[in-house]
């Protein structure tokens, strides 16, 4: 009996570590929406992972693509940066986002022309084709 209590006990726990290990997996592509002074801005994001390492991009509405910097997962919050260039100015966007499944909500920073501003941003991760 005690041997089975101690098996049911180790299968809970592995259960629960792969829930949450799914539930803050940052990898895949994801649907964006940033809030910009009341102005909706879609955008793409696409996180990929080699063995530990986390990057990616990010596609803006324009079509133009930027490549994550500094991608970190640590405690269901994924960090990364991105520059973008916008009518002849570049500037670096420093995103903070807490994943929850195949979901994620949080801040954009950007320094724009010596003004800082933060923006809102969303995210749904799209669904695989089988």
């Amino acid at each position: 009996m005690k041997a089975f209590l101690v098996v049911a006990v180790a299968i809970g726990l592995a259960s629960f570590v792969a829930a949450e290990d799914k539930k803050a997996d940052p990898v895949g592509t994801w649907k964006c929406e940033t809030d910009i002074m009341g102005q909706k801005r879609e955008s793409t994001l696409t996180i990929k992972k080699d063995g530990d390492k986390l990057s990616g991009t990010m596609t803006w509405q324009d079509k133009k693509e930027s490549k994550l910097a500094d991608v970190k997962m640590k405690d269901g919050e994924l960090t990364f940066s991105a520059e973008r260039e916008l009518m002849d100015m570049k500037f670096t966007i420093k995103y903070k986002l807490m994943v929850e499944g195949d979901k994620f909500k949080g801040k954009a920073e950007a320094d724009l022309g010596g003004e800082a501003r933060a923006f809102d941003i969303e995210g749904k991760r799209e669904k695989k084709d089988k």
